[in-house]
């Protein structure tokens, strides 16, 4: 029997172009397993300066409509579970700023940290394996300075990178993210999406740093279609991750002022 699991604050939506299923689908799903906050958090549009637009992202031309959705939802589900607006995106000091700017025409809950590229040329993907450990302590950099911001709820999948370098190293610059999270009170996501399919994610590596330096977990279903929502079977493996490692889930996270 594992513990209630009562909020997700990691879910998607078809306009990335990876996700499927319709948004009332996914608050259905939510709703039905027993889900009282339910945050949709589709991957932010990014705006460059040269008008291209990433591939995995909600495009610009859909923001209004991923918007209005998720705020109809609420309006629909206000009596029975909490839906909130957010978003996940990568921190990029040089476009950090006008994503803010982008985002302040809407009533915005809360961002997650999700570091899948480690600047905003989106060159080299994070999960790639990779060896360079100029890399890797970019990839620290990104997640620490990221954090420091304030303006990020928790970190999804902060072991998405794949190091396959020196260990040593590995171990220093993880362990740097997890002592920044611990000292600014950042939980740091299991997450479910790895598991379902068997990424180099969740990483045992990294959680064996997180447990010792006694970060906050939280679990994040990672949702790219309506079933992925609170599964049973997925929800297990992670509180059997968190159990290894030695620690505690967050029912709850508290969500911090992104804009």
């Amino acid at each position: 029997m594992i513990k209630p699991y009562i909020a997700n604050y990691h879910t998607h939506t078809a306009r990335c172009g990876h996700a499927w299923g319709e948004d009332r689908e996914y608050a259905q799903a939510a709703f039905k397993r027993g889900i009282k906050i339910l945050g949709f958090s589709d991957h932010v549009p990014m705006p460059f300066p040269d008008g291209h637009e990433s591939r995995f992202r909600v495009q610009l031309s859909r923001l209004d409509d991923y918007v209005e959705s998720v705020l109809s939802l609420r309006e629909e589900y206000k009596d029975r579970m909490q839906i909130l607006l957010g978003f996940e995106a990568e921190y990029y000091p040089d476009r950090f700023e006008a994503m803010r700017e982008m985002l302040a025409a809407y009533p915005v809950d809360y961002l997650l940290l999700g570091q899948h590229f480690n600047d905003s040329s989106e060159t080299l993907y994070n999960t790639r394996p990779q060896d360079d450990p100029a890399d890797l302590a970019a990839y620290a950099d990104r997640v620490c300075e990221g954090m420091a911001t304030g303006a990020f709820t928790y970190v999804a999948h902060p072991d998405l990178l794949n190091f396959t370098g020196d260990e040593a190293r590995y171990v220093r610059e993880m362990t740097r993210i997890c002592e920044t999270a611990k000292t600014l009170e950042i939980p740091l996501e299991i997450n479910l999406l790895g598991f379902r399919e068997e990424r180099n994610y969740p990483d045992p590596r990294f959680w064996e740093i997180a447990g010792q330096v006694g970060v906050k977990a939280v679990i994040g279903c990672d949702a790219h279609d309506p079933a992925h929502v609170a599964d049973p079977e997925n929800l297990a493996q992670g509180f059997a991750w968190a159990k290894r490692f030695g620690l505690g889930t967050l029912e709850t996270v508290l969500l911090k002022k992104p804009l």
